[in-house]
C-alpha cells in the first residue's frame, strides 16, 4: 500500500493548527480547533481505509482484495456526526458565555487559582497516624504509651493508665474500648445515668 503524501502533510497541518488552537483562551479559537482537529482525523481514517476499490458489494466473479473496504467510510460518516454535535454544543456554550459576560475569553476561576496556590502539605492529612487505630481492644502498660499488649492480664496487675488530665486503672481503660463498657451504665432511654 502506497501512502499519498500530500494527504499526510495536510492532515499533519491540520493536527498542528487544531491543537494550536485548543489551546488559547477564546472559545471560538477552541472551536475551530476542533473542527480542525475532527477533519485531520477523517483524513487519517480516510488513508488508512487504503486504496480505491469497486463497490462493498457482493459478487461471485470479484476477488476479495478488490473489494473496497467500507469500515473507513463508516467510520468517517459517524465522526462527521460527532463532530456535528460537539460543534453545535460548542456554539451554544460560546452564545451562552457571549450573552451572559459579552466576552469571549475565559477567565481565570478565583477558585482554581486558591486551589494552585494551597500547599501540597495538609497538616490533618498527613499527621502521623496513632498507635490505636483499630476497634480491638489493646491495653497500655505504661503511662508514655511504650507497652502495648493485646492481652488482657497486663491490665489486672493494678497498673494505671493516664487519661486527660487524671489516672485511671489499667482494667478500666481496657473495659472502656470493648463493647458494653463496665463503667457506663445506661439510662431506660438509652443514654447515661
Amino acid at each position: 500500500m502506497s501512502v499519498n503524501l500530500t494527504l499526510l502533510i495536510v492532515m499533519g497541518a491540520l493536527y498542528a493548527c487544531g491543537i494550536y488552537l485548543i489551546l488559547e483562551r477564546s472559545l471560538t479559537r477552541v472551536l475551530l480547533g476542533l473542527m480542525l482537529l475532527t477533519n485531520a482525523t477523517n483524513l487519517l481514517i480516510l488513508t488508512t481505509g487504503g486504496y480505491a476499490g469497486l463497490a462493498p458489494f457482493f459478487n461471485k466473479d470479484t476477488g476479495a482484495d478488490e473489494y473496497a473496504d467500507p469500515l473507513p467510510q463508516a467510520l468517517i460518516l459517524t465522526s462527521i456526526v460527532i463532530s456535528f454535535a460537539v460543534t453545535a454544543f460548542m456554539l451554544g456554550i460560546i452564545y451562552r458565555t457571549w450573552v451572559l459576560a459579552r466576552q469571549d475569553e475565559i477567565q481565570d476561576d478565583i477558585e482554581d487559582l486558591r486551589v494552585a496556590e494551597t500547599p501540597r502539605f495538609d497538616a490533618e492529612d498527613d499527621a502521623p497516624i496513632p498507635a490505636e487505630t483499630s476497634e480491638f481492644p489493646l491495653t497500655m502498660l505504661g503511662s508514655d504509651g511504650s507497652g502495648i499488649s493485646d492481652h488482657a492480664d497486663h491490665a489486672e496487675s493494678g497498673e494505671s493508665v493516664v487519661a486527660g488530665a487524671k489516672k485511671i486503672p489499667a482494667a478500666d481503660a481496657a473495659a472502656e474500648e470493648q463493647p458494653g463498657s463496665r463503667n457506663v451504665n445506661p439510662g431506660p432511654e438509652g443514654g447515661v445515668k
